[in-house]
Protein backbone atom coordinates (compact mmCIF):
# COMPACT_ATOMS: atom_id res chain seq x y z
CA UNK A 1 0.00 0.00 0.00
CA UNK A 2 2.79 2.13 0.81
CA UNK A 3 4.40 1.49 -2.78
CA UNK A 4 0.59 2.68 -4.27
CA UNK A 5 0.63 6.11 -2.29
CA UNK A 6 3.89 7.05 -3.93
CA UNK A 7 2.56 6.08 -7.05
CA UNK A 8 -0.84 7.95 -6.62
CA UNK A 9 1.57 10.85 -5.59
CA UNK A 10 3.72 10.70 -8.51
CA UNK A 11 0.60 10.90 -11.09
CA UNK A 12 -1.03 13.95 -9.06
CA UNK A 13 1.90 16.14 -9.50
CA UNK A 14 2.12 16.75 -13.56
CA UNK A 15 5.65 18.58 -12.69
CA UNK A 16 7.57 15.88 -11.42
CA UNK A 17 5.60 12.94 -12.89
CA UNK A 18 8.19 12.11 -15.99
CA UNK A 19 10.88 11.67 -13.34
CA UNK A 20 9.00 9.75 -11.15
CA UNK A 21 7.55 7.29 -14.02
CA UNK A 22 11.86 7.06 -14.50
CA UNK A 23 12.66 5.95 -11.43
CA UNK A 24 9.42 3.97 -10.33
CA UNK A 25 8.49 2.17 -14.01
CA UNK A 26 9.41 -1.28 -12.56
CA UNK A 27 7.25 -0.09 -9.12
CA UNK A 28 4.14 0.92 -10.97
CA UNK A 29 4.14 -1.91 -13.29
CA UNK A 30 4.05 -4.35 -9.95
CA UNK A 31 1.44 -2.49 -8.85
CA UNK A 32 -0.88 -2.37 -11.58
CA UNK A 33 0.03 -6.03 -12.10
CA UNK A 34 0.75 -6.00 -15.81
CA UNK A 35 3.70 -4.47 -18.25
CA UNK A 36 3.46 -0.61 -19.42
CA UNK A 37 2.64 0.58 -22.63
CA UNK A 38 4.82 -0.48 -25.54
CA UNK A 39 7.60 1.92 -26.76
CA UNK A 40 7.90 1.81 -30.69
CA UNK A 41 5.39 -1.48 -30.29
CA UNK A 42 8.24 -3.51 -29.11
CA UNK A 43 6.98 -6.32 -27.27
CA UNK A 44 6.82 -5.51 -23.40
CA UNK A 45 7.73 -7.96 -20.94
CA UNK A 46 4.70 -9.09 -18.20
CA UNK A 47 4.97 -8.22 -14.86
CA UNK A 48 2.92 -10.41 -12.67
CA UNK A 49 0.94 -10.14 -9.33
CA UNK A 50 2.33 -13.66 -9.11
CA UNK A 51 5.22 -15.17 -10.14
CA UNK A 52 6.17 -16.39 -14.01
CA UNK A 53 8.82 -19.37 -14.15
CA UNK A 54 10.43 -19.74 -17.58
CA UNK A 55 12.42 -22.98 -17.67
CA UNK A 56 12.95 -21.96 -21.48
CA UNK A 57 12.90 -18.68 -23.67
CA UNK A 58 11.93 -17.99 -27.21
CA UNK A 59 10.82 -14.92 -29.42
CA UNK A 60 7.75 -17.47 -31.11
CA UNK A 61 4.84 -15.09 -30.60
CA UNK A 62 2.28 -17.33 -28.56
CA UNK A 63 -1.98 -17.33 -29.56
CA UNK A 64 -4.12 -18.18 -26.62
CA UNK A 65 -7.46 -19.45 -27.20
CA UNK A 66 -10.33 -18.54 -24.76
CA UNK A 67 -14.00 -19.92 -24.53
CA UNK A 68 -15.93 -17.21 -21.92
CA UNK A 69 -19.26 -16.64 -20.71
CA UNK A 70 -21.28 -14.26 -23.01
CA UNK A 71 -22.55 -12.67 -20.05
CA UNK A 72 -19.44 -10.47 -20.09
CA UNK A 73 -18.35 -9.88 -23.51
CA UNK A 74 -18.75 -6.13 -23.83
CA UNK A 75 -15.81 -6.13 -20.98
CA UNK A 76 -13.70 -8.61 -22.38
CA UNK A 77 -14.11 -7.35 -25.85
CA UNK A 78 -12.82 -3.58 -24.43
CA UNK A 79 -10.03 -5.65 -22.35
CA UNK A 80 -8.83 -7.78 -24.66
CA UNK A 81 -7.97 -4.99 -27.23
CA UNK A 82 -6.31 -3.34 -24.26
CA UNK A 83 -4.18 -6.47 -23.75
CA UNK A 84 -3.65 -6.98 -27.52
CA UNK A 85 -2.58 -3.85 -28.13
CA UNK A 86 0.22 -4.09 -25.37
CA UNK A 87 2.27 -7.22 -27.41
CA UNK A 88 2.73 -8.54 -23.87
CA UNK A 89 5.30 -11.43 -23.49
CA UNK A 90 5.98 -13.66 -20.59
CA UNK A 91 8.91 -16.57 -21.57
CA UNK A 92 8.34 -16.47 -25.30
CA UNK A 93 7.07 -13.85 -28.16
CA UNK A 94 4.32 -11.67 -27.90
CA UNK A 95 0.99 -12.94 -26.88
CA UNK A 96 -2.22 -12.39 -28.50
CA UNK A 97 -5.33 -13.88 -27.24
CA UNK A 98 -8.45 -14.66 -29.52
CA UNK A 99 -11.94 -15.00 -26.83
CA UNK A 100 -15.01 -16.59 -27.83
CA UNK A 101 -18.28 -15.76 -26.16
CA UNK A 102 -20.29 -18.75 -25.59
CA UNK A 103 -22.70 -20.16 -23.03
CA UNK A 104 -21.47 -21.27 -20.27
CA UNK A 105 -23.24 -24.87 -20.45
CA UNK A 106 -22.72 -25.26 -24.14
CA UNK A 107 -19.18 -24.67 -24.29
CA UNK A 108 -18.81 -27.29 -21.65
CA UNK A 109 -20.19 -29.85 -23.49
CA UNK A 110 -18.38 -28.67 -26.60
CA UNK A 111 -15.02 -28.93 -24.09
CA UNK A 112 -15.94 -32.73 -23.42
CA UNK A 113 -16.87 -34.09 -26.82
CA UNK A 114 -13.76 -32.20 -27.95
CA UNK A 115 -15.21 -29.64 -30.44
CA UNK A 116 -13.36 -27.10 -29.38
CA UNK A 117 -10.17 -26.99 -27.35
CA UNK A 118 -9.54 -23.74 -25.14
CA UNK A 119 -6.07 -23.07 -23.44
CA UNK A 120 -8.67 -20.71 -20.93
CA UNK A 121 -11.60 -21.46 -20.11
CA UNK A 122 -13.91 -18.65 -18.14
CA UNK A 123 -17.72 -19.80 -17.56
CA UNK A 124 -19.94 -17.45 -15.69
CA UNK A 125 -19.55 -19.55 -12.36
CA UNK A 126 -17.70 -22.01 -10.92
CA UNK A 127 -20.33 -24.55 -10.76
CA UNK A 128 -19.24 -25.51 -14.40
CA UNK A 129 -15.84 -26.22 -13.10
CA UNK A 130 -17.35 -29.13 -11.10
CA UNK A 131 -19.20 -30.05 -13.59
CA UNK A 132 -16.67 -30.21 -16.27
CA UNK A 133 -14.31 -32.39 -14.02
CA UNK A 134 -16.98 -34.84 -13.39
CA UNK A 135 -17.35 -35.60 -17.02
CA UNK A 136 -13.98 -35.47 -17.89
CA UNK A 137 -13.28 -37.95 -15.26
CA UNK A 138 -15.48 -40.40 -16.30
CA UNK A 139 -14.18 -40.21 -19.72
CA UNK A 140 -10.69 -39.14 -19.41
CA UNK A 141 -9.72 -40.77 -15.87
CA UNK A 142 -8.17 -37.13 -14.80
CA UNK A 143 -9.19 -33.72 -13.76
CA UNK A 144 -9.40 -31.12 -16.87
CA UNK A 145 -9.17 -28.09 -14.11
CA UNK A 146 -7.06 -27.27 -11.36
CA UNK A 147 -8.88 -27.19 -7.63
CA UNK A 148 -6.21 -25.52 -5.51
CA UNK A 149 -7.46 -22.08 -4.17
CA UNK A 150 -5.30 -20.09 -6.55
CA UNK A 151 -5.76 -21.71 -9.69
CA UNK A 152 -8.95 -20.52 -10.95
CA UNK A 153 -9.76 -17.02 -9.43
CA UNK A 154 -12.96 -15.08 -10.33
CA UNK A 155 -12.19 -12.30 -12.96
CA UNK A 156 -15.13 -10.36 -11.88
CA UNK A 157 -17.88 -10.83 -9.84
CA UNK A 158 -22.21 -10.05 -10.07
CA UNK A 159 -24.98 -11.22 -7.68
CA UNK A 160 -27.41 -13.15 -9.43
CA UNK A 161 -30.47 -11.58 -8.63
CA UNK A 162 -34.30 -11.45 -10.02
CA UNK A 163 -34.80 -8.50 -12.13
CA UNK A 164 -38.44 -6.47 -11.86
CA UNK A 165 -39.97 -3.53 -12.47
CA UNK A 166 -40.06 -0.82 -9.87
CA UNK A 167 -43.81 -0.56 -9.59
CA UNK A 168 -44.23 -3.94 -9.59
CA UNK A 169 -41.44 -4.76 -7.00
CA UNK A 170 -43.08 -1.92 -4.54
CA UNK A 171 -46.26 -3.60 -4.87
CA UNK A 172 -44.91 -6.64 -3.35
CA UNK A 173 -43.78 -4.67 -0.59
CA UNK A 174 -40.38 -3.57 -1.59
CA UNK A 175 -37.75 -2.52 -0.09
CA UNK A 176 -39.36 -2.44 3.10
CA UNK A 177 -39.80 -6.33 2.81
CA UNK A 178 -37.98 -9.05 1.72
CA UNK A 179 -38.84 -10.98 -1.20
CA UNK A 180 -38.00 -14.37 -1.99
CA UNK A 181 -38.76 -17.48 -3.86
CA UNK A 182 -41.68 -18.10 -1.92
CA UNK A 183 -43.25 -14.84 -2.94
CA UNK A 184 -42.69 -15.68 -6.99
CA UNK A 185 -44.22 -19.43 -6.55
CA UNK A 186 -47.21 -17.86 -4.73
CA UNK A 187 -47.14 -15.17 -7.55
CA UNK A 188 -47.22 -18.25 -10.19
CA UNK A 189 -49.77 -20.13 -9.14
CA UNK A 190 -52.27 -17.61 -7.85
CA UNK A 191 -55.03 -17.67 -10.39
CA UNK A 192 -55.57 -13.39 -9.79
CA UNK A 193 -52.22 -12.84 -10.95
CA UNK A 194 -51.29 -8.86 -10.67
CA UNK A 195 -55.11 -8.31 -9.18
CA UNK A 196 -54.53 -10.33 -5.93
CA UNK A 197 -51.75 -7.16 -4.93
CA UNK A 198 -54.70 -4.69 -6.17
CA UNK A 199 -53.14 -4.15 -10.19
CA UNK A 200 -55.76 -6.11 -12.04
CA UNK A 201 -54.23 -3.83 -15.40
CA UNK A 202 -50.69 -5.96 -14.85
CA UNK A 203 -52.72 -9.09 -15.79
CA UNK A 204 -51.05 -12.47 -14.73
CA UNK A 205 -47.57 -12.56 -13.30
CA UNK A 206 -44.89 -13.66 -16.08
CA UNK A 207 -41.49 -15.16 -15.19
CA UNK A 208 -38.60 -16.28 -17.60
CA UNK A 209 -35.55 -17.88 -16.82
CA UNK A 210 -32.37 -19.35 -18.92
CA UNK A 211 -32.29 -23.49 -19.56
CA UNK A 212 -30.47 -24.36 -16.53
CA UNK A 213 -28.53 -27.31 -18.70
CA UNK A 214 -26.84 -24.33 -21.19
CA UNK A 215 -26.76 -21.11 -19.04
CA UNK A 216 -25.34 -20.70 -15.95
CA UNK A 217 -28.05 -18.28 -14.48
CA UNK A 218 -30.91 -20.81 -14.93
CA UNK A 219 -28.62 -23.31 -13.64
CA UNK A 220 -28.04 -21.01 -10.43
CA UNK A 221 -31.74 -20.29 -10.66
CA UNK A 222 -33.35 -24.02 -10.35
CA UNK A 223 -30.16 -24.72 -7.39
CA UNK A 224 -31.63 -21.97 -5.74
CA UNK A 225 -34.84 -22.95 -6.11
CA UNK A 226 -34.31 -26.28 -4.39
CA UNK A 227 -32.45 -24.45 -1.65
CA UNK A 228 -35.59 -22.35 -0.69
CA UNK A 229 -38.51 -25.18 -0.20
CA UNK A 230 -35.84 -26.92 2.46
CA UNK A 231 -34.60 -23.94 4.11
CA UNK A 232 -31.41 -24.46 3.34
CA UNK A 233 -28.11 -22.35 2.07
CA UNK A 234 -25.80 -25.05 1.94
CA UNK A 235 -25.02 -28.74 2.25
CA UNK A 236 -28.23 -29.71 -0.35
CA UNK A 237 -28.90 -33.32 -0.55
CA UNK A 238 -30.51 -35.28 -3.79
CA UNK A 239 -33.04 -36.28 -1.03
CA UNK A 240 -33.80 -32.65 -0.64
CA UNK A 241 -34.37 -32.44 -4.35
CA UNK A 242 -36.43 -35.55 -4.25
CA UNK A 243 -38.78 -35.09 -1.80
CA UNK A 244 -42.53 -34.33 -2.86
CA UNK A 245 -42.50 -30.58 -1.79
CA UNK A 246 -39.39 -29.43 -3.76
CA UNK A 247 -40.79 -30.91 -6.64
CA UNK A 248 -44.45 -29.24 -6.38
CA UNK A 249 -42.41 -26.27 -5.11
CA UNK A 250 -39.96 -26.11 -8.41
CA UNK A 251 -43.45 -26.57 -10.90
CA UNK A 252 -45.08 -23.99 -9.24
CA UNK A 253 -42.20 -21.37 -9.53
CA UNK A 254 -42.22 -23.21 -13.33
CA UNK A 255 -45.62 -22.63 -14.04
CA UNK A 256 -45.39 -18.99 -15.04
CA UNK A 257 -42.26 -18.98 -17.42
CA UNK A 258 -42.94 -17.75 -20.08
CA UNK A 259 -40.21 -19.63 -22.00
CA UNK A 260 -36.78 -20.84 -21.59
CA UNK A 261 -33.05 -19.95 -23.66
CA UNK A 262 -29.86 -20.15 -23.73
CA UNK A 263 -28.95 -16.22 -23.01
CA UNK A 264 -29.67 -14.31 -20.20
CA UNK A 265 -28.60 -11.51 -22.76
CA UNK A 266 -31.88 -12.48 -24.97
CA UNK A 267 -34.19 -11.95 -21.85
CA UNK A 268 -32.81 -8.98 -20.89
CA UNK A 269 -33.37 -7.69 -24.16
CA UNK A 270 -36.95 -8.88 -24.27
CA UNK A 271 -38.25 -7.67 -20.89
CA UNK A 272 -36.51 -4.16 -21.19
CA UNK A 273 -37.68 -3.86 -24.51
CA UNK A 274 -41.15 -5.11 -24.39
CA UNK A 275 -42.41 -4.37 -20.94
CA UNK A 276 -44.08 -5.73 -18.35
CA UNK A 277 -46.86 -7.20 -20.57
CA UNK A 278 -44.32 -9.68 -21.67
CA UNK A 279 -42.25 -10.14 -18.65
CA UNK A 280 -42.68 -9.20 -15.28
CA UNK A 281 -39.49 -10.26 -14.13
CA UNK A 282 -36.77 -12.48 -14.73
CA UNK A 283 -33.38 -14.00 -13.39
CA UNK A 284 -30.17 -12.48 -14.80
CA UNK A 285 -27.31 -10.63 -13.63
CA UNK A 286 -26.85 -7.70 -11.35
CA UNK A 287 -24.84 -5.80 -14.20
CA UNK A 288 -27.61 -6.13 -16.63
CA UNK A 289 -30.03 -4.25 -14.14
CA UNK A 290 -27.13 -1.44 -13.97
CA UNK A 291 -27.37 -1.61 -17.31
CA UNK A 292 -31.19 -1.36 -17.97
CA UNK A 293 -31.03 2.18 -15.63
CA UNK A 294 -27.92 3.76 -17.38
CA UNK A 295 -30.55 5.44 -19.54
CA UNK A 296 -28.35 4.36 -22.91
CA UNK A 297 -28.42 1.12 -23.59
CA UNK A 298 -32.66 0.68 -22.97
CA UNK A 299 -33.85 4.74 -23.54
CA UNK A 300 -37.54 3.55 -23.79
CA UNK A 301 -37.86 1.85 -20.68
CA UNK A 302 -41.68 1.63 -19.46
CA UNK A 303 -40.41 1.82 -15.88
CA UNK A 304 -36.81 1.34 -13.53
CA UNK A 305 -36.08 -1.79 -13.01
CA UNK A 306 -34.99 -3.41 -9.77
CA UNK A 307 -32.41 -6.10 -8.06
CA UNK A 308 -34.47 -8.70 -6.29
CA UNK A 309 -31.49 -10.55 -4.27
CA UNK A 310 -33.81 -13.11 -3.02
CA UNK A 311 -34.14 -13.26 0.68
CA UNK A 312 -33.16 -17.37 1.18
CA UNK A 313 -29.91 -16.62 -0.59
CA UNK A 314 -28.58 -16.73 -3.89
CA UNK A 315 -25.14 -17.22 -5.99
CA UNK A 316 -22.49 -14.72 -7.27
CA UNK A 317 -21.38 -15.52 -10.62
CA UNK A 318 -17.65 -15.21 -10.40
CA UNK A 319 -16.71 -15.39 -13.59
CA UNK A 320 -13.59 -17.82 -12.79
CA UNK A 321 -10.49 -17.79 -15.37
CA UNK A 322 -9.02 -21.44 -15.94
CA UNK A 323 -6.14 -22.49 -17.62
CA UNK A 324 -6.78 -26.00 -18.61
CA UNK A 325 -4.56 -29.07 -17.63
CA UNK A 326 -4.75 -30.72 -21.44
CA UNK A 327 -2.09 -31.71 -23.47
CA UNK A 328 -3.00 -29.09 -26.41
CA UNK A 329 -1.86 -26.26 -23.52
CA UNK A 330 1.95 -26.31 -23.98
CA UNK A 331 4.08 -24.65 -21.45
CA UNK A 332 4.65 -21.40 -23.66
CA UNK A 333 0.99 -21.50 -23.51
CA UNK A 334 0.18 -21.77 -19.45
CA UNK A 335 2.96 -18.91 -18.77
CA UNK A 336 1.34 -16.52 -21.34
CA UNK A 337 -2.13 -17.70 -19.77
CA UNK A 338 -0.57 -16.48 -16.13
CA UNK A 339 0.66 -13.02 -17.94
CA UNK A 340 -2.88 -12.50 -19.75
CA UNK A 341 -4.91 -13.52 -16.05
CA UNK A 342 -2.85 -11.17 -14.03
CA UNK A 343 -3.75 -7.98 -16.76
CA UNK A 344 -7.35 -8.85 -16.29
CA UNK A 345 -7.14 -8.39 -12.45
CA UNK A 346 -4.55 -5.66 -12.71
CA UNK A 347 -6.40 -2.33 -11.37
CA UNK A 348 -7.28 -0.97 -15.04
CA UNK A 349 -9.13 -3.92 -16.06
CA UNK A 350 -11.08 -4.12 -13.27
CA UNK A 351 -12.09 -0.41 -13.16
CA UNK A 352 -13.24 -1.49 -16.65
CA UNK A 353 -15.59 -3.62 -15.14
CA UNK A 354 -17.37 -1.45 -13.03
CA UNK A 355 -18.34 0.56 -16.18
CA UNK A 356 -20.14 -2.58 -17.34
CA UNK A 357 -21.62 -2.80 -14.14
CA UNK A 358 -19.61 -5.52 -12.72
CA UNK A 359 -18.70 -5.28 -9.18
CA UNK A 360 -14.70 -6.11 -9.48
CA UNK A 361 -12.88 -9.27 -8.26
CA UNK A 362 -9.87 -7.48 -6.80
CA UNK A 363 -9.75 -5.67 -3.24
CA UNK A 364 -8.05 -2.75 -4.39
CA UNK A 365 -11.01 -1.57 -6.81
CA UNK A 366 -13.58 -0.17 -4.62
CA UNK A 367 -17.28 -1.62 -6.30
CA UNK A 368 -17.91 2.28 -6.76
CA UNK A 369 -20.85 3.78 -8.90
CA UNK A 370 -22.39 2.71 -10.91
CA UNK A 371 -23.30 -0.19 -8.06
CA UNK A 372 -25.92 2.00 -6.64
CA UNK A 373 -29.61 2.86 -5.68
CA UNK A 374 -30.08 5.25 -8.87
CA UNK A 375 -29.20 2.19 -11.48
CA UNK A 376 -31.76 -0.49 -9.11
CA UNK A 377 -29.11 -2.11 -7.38
CA UNK A 378 -27.83 -2.52 -3.52
CA UNK A 379 -23.98 -2.67 -3.04
CA UNK A 380 -24.83 -4.01 0.57
CA UNK A 381 -26.81 -6.84 -0.73
CA UNK A 382 -26.61 -10.04 -0.93
CA UNK A 383 -27.01 -10.65 2.50
CA UNK A 384 -27.35 -14.37 1.93
CA UNK A 385 -25.15 -16.85 -0.22
CA UNK A 386 -25.78 -20.39 -1.04
CA UNK A 387 -23.63 -22.74 -2.02
CA UNK A 388 -22.54 -24.84 -4.96
CA UNK A 389 -23.51 -28.31 -4.40
CA UNK A 390 -21.83 -31.17 -5.88
CA UNK A 391 -22.17 -32.54 -9.03
CA UNK A 392 -23.93 -35.27 -7.85
CA UNK A 393 -26.69 -33.11 -6.36
CA UNK A 394 -27.00 -30.72 -9.53
CA UNK A 395 -27.04 -33.75 -11.40
CA UNK A 396 -30.51 -34.56 -9.62
CA UNK A 397 -31.46 -30.93 -9.73
CA UNK A 398 -31.22 -30.74 -13.39
CA UNK A 399 -33.31 -34.36 -13.87
CA UNK A 400 -35.97 -33.54 -11.56
CA UNK A 401 -36.22 -29.75 -13.17
CA UNK A 402 -36.64 -31.44 -16.51
CA UNK A 403 -39.78 -33.41 -15.14
CA UNK A 404 -41.18 -30.16 -13.57
CA UNK A 405 -40.27 -27.26 -15.65
CA UNK A 406 -43.22 -25.96 -17.83
CA UNK A 407 -44.21 -27.63 -20.83
CA UNK A 408 -44.24 -26.83 -24.42
CA UNK A 409 -46.67 -27.32 -26.80
CA UNK A 410 -44.86 -26.72 -30.39
CA UNK A 411 -45.44 -27.12 -34.11
CA UNK A 412 -43.05 -27.95 -36.43
CA UNK A 413 -43.56 -26.78 -39.96
CA UNK A 414 -41.27 -27.51 -42.85
CA UNK A 415 -41.04 -26.14 -45.76
CA UNK A 416 -41.10 -29.11 -48.83
CA UNK A 417 -41.23 -27.22 -51.70
CA UNK A 418 -39.00 -27.91 -55.02
CA UNK A 419 -35.96 -25.90 -53.89
CA UNK A 420 -35.45 -28.25 -51.01
CA UNK A 421 -34.31 -31.05 -53.57
CA UNK A 422 -31.32 -29.14 -54.13
CA UNK A 423 -27.72 -29.16 -52.53
CA UNK A 424 -26.20 -26.29 -51.07
CA UNK A 425 -22.45 -26.86 -50.84
CA UNK A 426 -22.74 -30.26 -51.23
CA UNK A 427 -25.20 -31.31 -49.23
CA UNK A 428 -29.33 -32.20 -49.54
CA UNK A 429 -31.18 -29.12 -48.15
CA UNK A 430 -34.21 -31.73 -47.55
CA UNK A 431 -31.92 -34.53 -46.09
CA UNK A 432 -29.87 -32.28 -43.82
CA UNK A 433 -33.10 -30.45 -42.82
CA UNK A 434 -35.24 -33.61 -42.07
CA UNK A 435 -32.30 -34.55 -39.62
CA UNK A 436 -31.94 -31.95 -37.61
CA UNK A 437 -35.68 -31.64 -37.09
CA UNK A 438 -35.98 -35.01 -36.35
CA UNK A 439 -33.03 -34.59 -33.81
CA UNK A 440 -35.12 -31.42 -32.41
CA UNK A 441 -37.98 -34.33 -31.70
CA UNK A 442 -35.35 -36.50 -29.46
CA UNK A 443 -34.96 -33.02 -27.56
CA UNK A 444 -38.74 -33.01 -26.17
CA UNK A 445 -40.23 -34.41 -23.29
CA UNK A 446 -42.75 -37.32 -23.51
CA UNK A 447 -45.33 -34.84 -21.96
CA UNK A 448 -44.08 -31.93 -24.20
CA UNK A 449 -47.32 -31.40 -27.49
CA UNK A 450 -46.19 -32.01 -30.92
CA UNK A 451 -47.33 -30.89 -33.88
CA UNK A 452 -45.81 -31.33 -38.10
CA UNK A 453 -46.99 -29.73 -40.77
CA UNK A 454 -45.54 -29.60 -44.05
CA UNK A 455 -46.15 -27.04 -46.88
CA UNK A 456 -45.30 -26.79 -50.89
CA UNK A 457 -48.33 -25.75 -52.95
CA UNK A 458 -50.98 -26.88 -49.89
CA UNK A 459 -50.17 -27.18 -45.83
CA UNK A 460 -50.71 -30.60 -44.73
CA UNK A 461 -50.81 -30.85 -40.85
CA UNK A 462 -48.88 -34.66 -41.05
CA UNK A 463 -49.88 -34.75 -37.03
CA UNK A 464 -51.97 -32.21 -35.11
CA UNK A 465 -50.52 -31.21 -31.53
CA UNK A 466 -50.44 -34.10 -29.38
CA UNK A 467 -48.70 -35.39 -26.14
CA UNK A 468 -45.59 -36.14 -27.99
CA UNK A 469 -44.86 -39.31 -25.74
CA UNK A 470 -46.94 -42.25 -27.69
CA UNK A 471 -46.46 -41.00 -31.11
CA UNK A 472 -42.85 -40.00 -30.79
CA UNK A 473 -41.93 -43.06 -33.44
CA UNK A 474 -44.33 -42.43 -36.04
CA UNK A 475 -43.48 -38.50 -35.81
CA UNK A 476 -39.46 -39.38 -37.22
CA UNK A 477 -40.80 -41.64 -39.72
CA UNK A 478 -43.35 -38.67 -40.96
CA UNK A 479 -40.39 -36.27 -41.26
CA UNK A 480 -38.08 -39.12 -43.00
CA UNK A 481 -41.17 -39.80 -45.58
CA UNK A 482 -41.18 -35.58 -46.75
CA UNK A 483 -40.68 -35.26 -50.20
CA UNK A 484 -39.51 -32.27 -51.96
CA UNK A 485 -42.23 -30.56 -54.40
CA UNK A 486 -44.32 -27.71 -55.33
CA UNK A 487 -44.45 -23.93 -54.41
CA UNK A 488 -44.16 -21.90 -51.28
CA UNK A 489 -47.35 -21.28 -49.57
CA UNK A 490 -45.21 -19.99 -46.02
CA UNK A 491 -47.29 -17.31 -44.57
CA UNK A 492 -50.50 -18.71 -44.81
CA UNK A 493 -49.27 -21.95 -42.94
CA UNK A 494 -47.84 -20.23 -40.30
CA UNK A 495 -51.12 -18.03 -39.55
CA UNK A 496 -53.20 -21.32 -40.09
CA UNK A 497 -50.70 -23.22 -37.04
CA UNK A 498 -50.61 -20.01 -35.42
CA UNK A 499 -54.69 -19.85 -34.74
CA UNK A 500 -54.54 -23.50 -34.01
CA UNK A 501 -52.06 -23.24 -31.38
CA UNK A 502 -54.17 -20.20 -29.84
CA UNK A 503 -57.40 -22.40 -29.96
CA UNK A 504 -55.32 -24.99 -27.42
CA UNK A 505 -56.89 -25.15 -24.25
CA UNK A 506 -53.30 -26.25 -22.08
CA UNK A 507 -51.49 -23.85 -20.43
CA UNK A 508 -48.43 -25.08 -21.97
CA UNK A 509 -45.78 -22.68 -23.50
CA UNK A 510 -46.56 -22.51 -27.42
CA UNK A 511 -44.21 -21.98 -30.26
CA UNK A 512 -43.64 -22.26 -34.05
CA UNK A 513 -40.59 -23.84 -35.98
CA UNK A 514 -40.70 -22.94 -39.57
CA UNK A 515 -37.49 -23.51 -41.76
CA UNK A 516 -38.15 -22.22 -45.30
CA UNK A 517 -35.90 -21.73 -48.26
CA UNK A 518 -37.70 -19.57 -50.46
CA UNK A 519 -39.79 -16.67 -50.99
CA UNK A 520 -43.76 -16.85 -49.85
CA UNK A 521 -45.17 -17.03 -53.93
CA UNK A 522 -48.48 -17.97 -52.72
CA UNK A 523 -49.30 -13.66 -52.20
CA UNK A 524 -52.54 -14.52 -49.92
CA UNK A 525 -50.96 -13.00 -46.87
CA UNK A 526 -47.48 -10.78 -46.59
CA UNK A 527 -45.13 -10.73 -43.81
CA UNK A 528 -46.07 -7.48 -42.75
CA UNK A 529 -49.42 -8.49 -42.42
CA UNK A 530 -49.06 -11.70 -40.89
CA UNK A 531 -46.40 -9.85 -38.38
CA UNK A 532 -49.48 -7.31 -37.14
CA UNK A 533 -51.37 -10.27 -36.99
CA UNK A 534 -48.40 -11.54 -34.20
CA UNK A 535 -48.13 -8.60 -32.40
CA UNK A 536 -50.36 -8.45 -29.16
CA UNK A 537 -52.13 -4.99 -28.93
CA UNK A 538 -51.32 -2.11 -26.83
CA UNK A 539 -53.88 -3.14 -23.86
CA UNK A 540 -53.02 -6.91 -23.86
CA UNK A 541 -51.72 -7.64 -20.63
CA UNK A 542 -50.43 -11.07 -20.96
CA UNK A 543 -48.42 -10.58 -23.97
CA UNK A 544 -45.39 -12.77 -23.19
CA UNK A 545 -47.77 -16.03 -23.31
CA UNK A 546 -48.48 -15.53 -26.92
CA UNK A 547 -47.05 -17.85 -29.69
CA UNK A 548 -44.28 -17.32 -30.49
CA UNK A 549 -42.76 -17.96 -33.98
CA UNK A 550 -39.29 -19.30 -34.44
CA UNK A 551 -37.97 -18.96 -37.94
CA UNK A 552 -35.27 -20.11 -40.14
CA UNK A 553 -33.89 -18.77 -43.11
CA UNK A 554 -32.54 -21.80 -44.82
CA UNK A 555 -29.99 -20.54 -47.54
CA UNK A 556 -29.22 -17.30 -49.21
CA UNK A 557 -32.40 -17.32 -51.18
CA UNK A 558 -35.11 -17.32 -48.17
CA UNK A 559 -37.02 -14.24 -46.89
CA UNK A 560 -34.79 -12.66 -44.01
CA UNK A 561 -36.40 -9.60 -43.74
CA UNK A 562 -39.99 -11.02 -43.62
CA UNK A 563 -38.69 -13.73 -41.53
CA UNK A 564 -36.93 -11.33 -38.69
CA UNK A 565 -40.46 -9.37 -38.73
CA UNK A 566 -42.62 -12.50 -38.12
CA UNK A 567 -40.19 -13.61 -35.62
CA UNK A 568 -39.97 -10.25 -33.61
CA UNK A 569 -43.71 -9.36 -33.88
CA UNK A 570 -44.47 -12.41 -31.39
CA UNK A 571 -41.13 -12.44 -28.93
CA UNK A 572 -39.53 -15.34 -30.86
CA UNK A 573 -35.92 -15.62 -33.28
CA UNK A 574 -34.79 -15.45 -36.46
CA UNK A 575 -32.15 -18.09 -37.28
CA UNK A 576 -30.00 -18.09 -40.32
CA UNK A 577 -29.56 -21.83 -41.44
CA UNK A 578 -27.77 -24.44 -44.08
CA UNK A 579 -27.14 -28.11 -44.12
CA UNK A 580 -23.71 -27.45 -42.42
CA UNK A 581 -25.51 -25.97 -39.53
CA UNK A 582 -29.07 -27.27 -39.35
CA UNK A 583 -28.41 -29.54 -36.76
CA UNK A 584 -26.87 -26.86 -34.58
CA UNK A 585 -30.13 -24.22 -35.74
CA UNK A 586 -32.40 -26.83 -34.18
CA UNK A 587 -30.76 -27.55 -30.94
CA UNK A 588 -30.27 -23.71 -30.39
CA UNK A 589 -34.17 -23.57 -30.43
CA UNK A 590 -34.72 -26.13 -28.29
CA UNK A 591 -33.21 -24.46 -25.78
CA UNK A 592 -36.19 -21.95 -25.10
CA UNK A 593 -38.19 -25.08 -23.84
Amino acid sequence: MANQRRYMMCFHHASVYALCLLFLLPLLTACLGQSAPPQNNKPTPATQTSSIVCSSHSSNPVTLNMYYGSEKQAWMQDVVADFNNQHITACDGPITVKATPIGSGQSMQQIVDGTIKPDIWSPAGAVWLTLINQQWQEKHNSQLIATGAEDSPPLVTSPVVIAMWQPEAQALGWPAKPIGWNTIAQLSTNPRGWAAYGHPEWGDFKFGHTHPDYSNSGLDAVIAENYATVNKSRNLTTSDVANTSSREFVANVESSVIHYGESTGFFADKMFNNGPNYLSAAVMYESLVVEANNGKTYPHLKYPVVAIYPQEGTFYSDHPFAVLQADWVTAAKKTAAQAFRNFLLGPQAQHKALQYGFRPSSPSVPSASPIDSSHGVDPTQPKATLQVPSATVVKAIKTSWNEQRRKVDVTLILDRSGSMAETLNGASKIDAAKQGLAEFVGLLGDKDGLGLTAFSDNADVLSPVTDLGPKRKDVINQINAITPSGDTRLYNTIAEQVASLRALPSKHIKAIVVLTDGMDNFNQLTANQLATQLTPANNDTNAGEGVKVFTIAYGGDADVQGLTKIANAGGGQEYAGNPGNIRQVYQSISQFF
